[in-house]
């Protein structure tokens, strides 16, 4: 897909009200237009199902985590966890998922659930800085796409997005968090996304359920484990329990979206 058809479909998600204007044109500036593509992945002609969900994940690999004992291998044990749930679930042929790292390394773009590629030290390395607001922005446009383009092609289509972060941003410098917020305020709006996060602690310098709030995020989608390898478990357990139930059917999707992490 070109950069020019990514724009399309941005501007028919405005004209639709699905998006404001002023976030399309936020999201269309030049250089975000390559990053998206990188995870558009799996072309709509190529999937069967009459519905589908997506899950996009952006997981943090800056060199933070590595402070957090175990850190690496928890936040890969989290997303492989997440994964094998929804992979096993009754809809899974109808799950596609995408994961981009917080400093831009695509791990796989959107394909089939069963098929997409699982965290582990010969892939992830927890070396980098913390462009939080830029890349949130990257992997909430990729999923504002891949999903316009389902639905402009008469396949109904919702999306779950899961930020795991252990920073506050330090690196952006094409997004602020108040961009950002528009972005996600429209996309939850549209009934058509889910956008949760988690932000373990970092010693407590961090509020991070002040800094997602700022980033456009609901209270009920926000989780802040503290840096142990029990919580942080826990955290993802609830994130796959949460995905799982969401992905299950229209009226699931829509009943977590409205009770977020403590929807029954």
């Amino acid at each position: 897909m070109s950069t020019q058809t990514v724009h399309s479909l941005f501007q028919a998600a405005a004209a639709e009200g699905t998006i404001s204007p002023a976030t399309a044109q936020a999201i269309q500036i030049p250089d975000i237009g390559a990053e998206i593509q990188q995870g558009l992945g799996l072309a709509v002609d190529d999937v069967e199902s009459s519905e589908v969900t997506l899950v996009a994940f952006l997981m943090d690999d800056s060199g933070s985590i590595s402070s957090i004992p175990n850190g690496p291998g928890l936040v890969c044990e989290g997303h492989n966890l997440v994964l094998a749930s929804m992979a096993g679930s009754k809809q899974a042929e109808s799950i596609l998922a995408h994961c981009r790292y917080l400093n831009g390394t695509v791990l796989y773009a959107f394909d089939q659930i069963g098929r997409v590629q699982r965290m582990d030290s010969n892939n992830y390395a927890a070396t980098g800085g913390t462009p939080l607001y830029d890349q949130t922005a990257v992997v909430l446009a990729t999923m504002l796409a891949k999903v316009q383009e389902f639905v402009a092609s008469g396949v109904p289509a919702r999306g779950i997005t899961i930020i795991v972060t252990d920073g506050r941003d330090c690196h952006s410098h094409r997004f602020t968090a108040r961009k950002v917020a528009n972005l996600v305020r429209d996309m939850v709006k549209s009934e058509r996304h889910i956008i949760a996060a988690m932000g373990i602690d970092d010693g407590g310098s961090t509020s991070f359920r002040e800094v997602f709030r700022e980033m456009g995020l609901e209270d009920r989608w926000i989780l802040t484990p503290g840096n142990n390898p029990t919580e942080i478990r826990q955290a993802f357990a609830m994130v796959s329990q949460s995905a799982v139930r969401a992905s299950q059917s229209a009226g699931s999707f829509s009943r977590a979206a409205t009770g977020g992490f403590g929807a029954p």
